[in-house]
This record gives structure tokens, sequence and C-alpha cells, in this order.
């Protein structure tokens, strides 16, 4: 989890640096300040556009490796499940066989008593 916070980290740092970057060109370029604000407005969307857009990709790649180690858990458990339960039925088919030789011993056994 910490890896992902690092790269979260790392991709705002990069982020808020190009805008610094763009914002500091900007307001020392010679030209006038209506035409830098509108420079620098439409630097801040395209800023903005690319902040949703890796956003959007990270959140895309932390479901899909959610839906995989979920899936991955289910499948698991389930294997886990289905080996208990044909284990039970083993051991049960065997319990129940030999109690029934059991019966069967001891009822031989009392008719031999009598």
């Amino acid at each position: 989890m910490s890896k992902k916070g690092n790269t979260a980290g790392i991709l705002a740092g990069l982020l808020a640096g190009a805008a610094a970057g763009v914002v500091l060109g900007m307001l020392y370029a010679p030209e006038e300040g209506k035409e830098t604000r509108k420079k620098i407005k439409t630097k801040a969307n395209d800023l903005k556009d690319q902040a949703k857009n890796k956003y959007g990709e990270v959140s895309d790649k932390m479901k899909e490796q959610y839906d995989n180690i979920s899936s991955t858990f289910k499948e698991t458990a389930n294997n886990v499940a289905h080996t208990m339960k044909d284990g039970y039925d083993k051991y049960k088919d065997q319990i129940v066989s030999k109690t029934t030789d059991v019966v069967k011993d001891v009822e031989a056994g009392l008719n031999d008593l009598k």
C-alpha cells in the first residue's frame, strides 16, 4: 500500500512542479498581462485535465487490482471449502462403514450368546 502512496505522491509532486514552472515561465515572459493570464488559465486547465486523466488511470488500475485480488481470494476460499467438504465426506463414509461393521459384529455376538 505504501508503494501506491509513493506513486501518488510522486505524481502530485511532478504535477505541482510542472504547474509552478509553467506559471513562473509565463510571468517572466515579455507579454501583456492579459495575454499572460490567458496562457496561465489555459495551462492550468490543461494541467487539471492531465491530473484528472492520471487520477482516472490510477483509479482504474487500483480497481482492476482489487478485482483480481478479490477474485483470487474467492477462488482460493472456494477451493479450500471444497477440499474440506470432500475430506469430510470421505471420512464420514469411512466412519459410517466402520460403524456398520461394528454393529454387525455386536449383533452377531449377541446372536451367539442366545
